[in-house]
């Protein structure tokens, strides 16, 4: 009985003093720690951080970047970090990392969180009516986009999901296909004459031609997980989630490439919903709010905020009406055309600052 009691405790300490070993031999010699409460930074501003070298190591160099983009730091100390966030820094919750080199050549790689902000407070804008026309009642806008003088419309709702060309002056629908009640339709957008329309919760979207709306293909997403709303600058596709992100799709594969995060000096934003760009600059029905933000697509920026309130009285009240959804610009009469979920009205505006 003894003999065995001797070798349980001999084999316990055993297992006690390796995996000390193995715990002491995994331990990161250092860490990074940033400078700040909040650890929230606009642009231009002074981040600083600071390397803890625990055991003393020989560093040789130490690099660091933010979203793989190198920092210039302007402290003499290599484990000391000082610089200014770059304007062309992408917005919202970010990664600082430091790349360290030791004396033998090896290098180690530690990181910490924060928040970029926009270094600029949104400018707010109002509307005014120049014309108001028919829209169907019945229809829960989703998208809306102008093509070669017509109207192209995507509606939503499992069973009402379709995709129509309108005659906006009239609200008389051209053509119209309907969606098979598994999708939920989201927004749309025309590059390259081809149409692109999401759904929701589907991981699935769909290409048409915007000739006689027939499918082509479907594609499907990556890390984002919804289908909101859907824009494009004549070169790429920006695509919303209903997160702080709008994704950048590269149109010839519909790979999401990167994401960018809106931001105005405060805070992020979530919900952009049905998407427009115009002019340089992302338009974005912000979902359940009467108003639209208008988004730097280079960096995420909030730079402007349009107050749409007092739109949705205009139009008929009734049991199914629902918010304010759905915008195109029209460019040849340079002009913005918006409306709502199931209302009655297509409303032409102009919109100026407050």
């Amino acid at each position: 009985m003894k003999l065995h009691n001797i070798f349980i405790i001999t084999f316990l300490s055993l297992m006690v003093f390796a995996c000390g070993d193995e715990k002491k031999s995994t331990l990161p010699p250092f860490s990074l720690k940033i400078d700040g409460k909040t650890e929230k930074f606009p642009l231009n501003t002074t981040l600083k951080a600071e390397i803890l070298n625990k055991e003393k190591l020989v560093i040789t160099n130490v690099d660091y970047t933010i979203n793989d983009e190198k920092l210039i730091n302007l402290s003499k100390n290599l484990l000391m970090l000082e610089t200014t966030i770059p304007k062309n820094t992408l917005l919202g919750k970010q990664v600082l990392k430091a790349t360290i080199t030791y004396d033998d050549g090896k290098t180690k790689v530690v990181s910490d969180q924060l928040t970029i902000l926009s270094n600029i407070k949104p400018k707010i804008y109002t509307y005014k009516i120049v014309n108001t026309f028919p829209h169907d009642i019945k229809a829960y806008t989703q998208g809306l986009e102008f093509f070669r003088d017509t109207l192209f419309e995507s509606t939503g709702r499992r069973g009402q999901s379709s995709l129509r060309k309108v005659d906006y002056k009239t609200g008389k629908i051209y053509q119209k296909v309907d969606l098979d009640r598994k999708y939920f339709g989201e927004g749309i957008t025309i590059l390259n004459d081809k149409l692109y329309m999401l759904t929701w919760e589907s991981n699935t979207g769909f290409v048409y031609n915007p000739d006689n709306l027939e499918r082509l293909s479907t594609f499907t997403y990556q890390n984002s997980k919804q289908g909101w709303g859907l824009c494009n600058d004549g070169e790429k596709l920006f695509k919303s989630d209903g997160t702080e992100k709008i994704w950048i799709l590269d149109p010839s594969t519909l790979k999401e490439q990167y994401a960018i995060q809106i931001c105005d000096h405060k805070q992020t934003y979530i919900k952009a919903n049905e998407l427009e760009f115009i002019d340089g600059k992302i338009f974005a029905n912000s979902y359940q709010n009467p108003s639209m933000m208008i988004i730097n697509p280079k960096n995420g920026a909030l730079e402007g905020i349009v107050d749409f309130r007092g739109l949705k009285e205009k139009v008929t009240n009734h049991s199914q009406i629902d918010v304010f959804n759905g915008i195109a610009f029209n460019a040849k009469t340079n002009t913005y055309f918006v409306t709502g979920k199931y209302w009655d009205k297509l409303f032409e505006v102009e919109i100026l600052e407050k």
